[in-house]
């Protein structure tokens, strides 16, 4: 137990046996009563009642003694019945009340464990198929690239053809060729595509563009840091499916590229769902693995951002704010504060 959880009862078994405990106005009223009801008896029974004879008084006193006597301990054994009737109450009710909030929190926990381990398993599972094309593909590459090619033997030159010939050119070997500078450049609209990650199971379109993706180096460096931080909000039941944030216009999009930060960019900060920002703010604080991530993943995007603003058009611009990579960069740039 905790010196904070300690504390409130280290003090209430001090005030408890306290002598200084200070009197309230309660204690005053009931000694007040008390005193009045005493000296009323006092002054009925000994003054008022004296002219009548001392037998007569005190067949009087036995009498209210008597019926005091009869109904007080009745009183008394109603009042702690009553009392421990809603002590009773109280306790079953707060039993209850405890077992539906740990019913609650437990299928709460489930949940989010069923939903980031789907999700989570899927996703990895996916990844791990397409990379493990992409190092085929690029094996293939890389062989066909530093291997010599085949020809078919041709006859071999005469002597005079031999020197009436100019000096061909020394052919030069791909050596340490890979597959990201074999690769075509990536388009936007497959960038974009990739950004998103596939929807479902069956998104060939989506798949494919996340093949094109990591073919390409810097791409495939923002699609991997992107994948960690997504992961990683989902095990606080995070998703960006979830979150709707407001709309920024390219010219801010433009404008941040540019290096501009302050009130003319803060609208890219869009996210406004409470619980997401807390959950995310306190990870920061406490989780270095994930604020390392984090980081990383906002560099990349960042770079990412310059390069593709250049030739991108205003509906590229809003085509890529609308991907699940876009929306983690705006939760995380605001929880950082990258827009200040």
């Amino acid at each position: 137990m905790t010196e904070g959880q300690t504390r409130p009862d280290r003090l209430l078994r001090t005030g408890v046996h306290d002598a200084g405990l200070p009197v309230t106005g309660i204690e005053v009223i009931a000694l007040a009563i008390s005193l009045i009801w005493l000296v009323g008896t006092v002054l009925f029974f000994f003054v008022f009642a004296g002219g009548e004879g001392e037998a007569q008084a005190l067949d009087r006193l036995r009498s209210v003694m008597t019926l005091v006597a009869i109904v007080l301990p009745i009183a008394m054994v109603w009042v702690a019945a009553l009392a421990a009737r809603t002590v009773q109450t109280v306790h079953e009710e707060s039993q209850r009340l405890q077992a539906s909030i740990d019913a609650l929190r437990q299928s709460h926990v489930s949940d989010r464990q069923a939903r980031g381990a789907g999700v989570e398993s899927s996703v990895e599972r996916k990844l791990d198929e397409i990379a493990r094309a992409t190092q085929k593909t690029e094996a293939a590459l890389a062989t066909f690239a530093t291997s010599r090619p085949t020809a078919r033997v041709a006859p071999a030159p005469t002597r005079e053809a031999r020197a009436n010939a100019p000096a061909a050119d020394q052919p030069s070997l791909a050596l340490g060729t890979t597959a990201e500078d074999l690769a075509p450049p990536l388009s936007r609209p497959d960038l974009v595509r990739a950004l998103n990650f596939p929807d479902t199971e069956g998104d060939e379109v989506g798949f494919a563009a996340l093949r094109r993706a990591l073919k390409d180096r810097t791409a495939k460096q923002l699609i991997q840091a992107s994948q960690d931080v997504l992961t990683l909000l989902s095990q606080d039941g995070i998703y960006m499916d979830d979150l709707t944030p407001d709309r920024a216009r390219p010219e801010v999009w433009r404008k941040f590229a540019a290096g501009e930060r302050g009130k003319s960019v803060a609208s890219l900060g869009g996210v406004r769902d409470r619980s997401s920002l807390a959950l995310t703010a306190a990870r920061m604080r406490e989780d270095t693995i994930f604020r390392d991530a984090a980081h990383h993943f906002l560099r990349k995007y960042d770079q990412m951002l310059v390069d593709f603003e250049q030739n991108a058009s205003d509906e590229d611009l809003a085509a890529l704010a609308e991907t699940r990579t876009s929306r983690a960069f705006m939760l995380l740039g605001r929880v950082t504060g990258a827009f200040d």
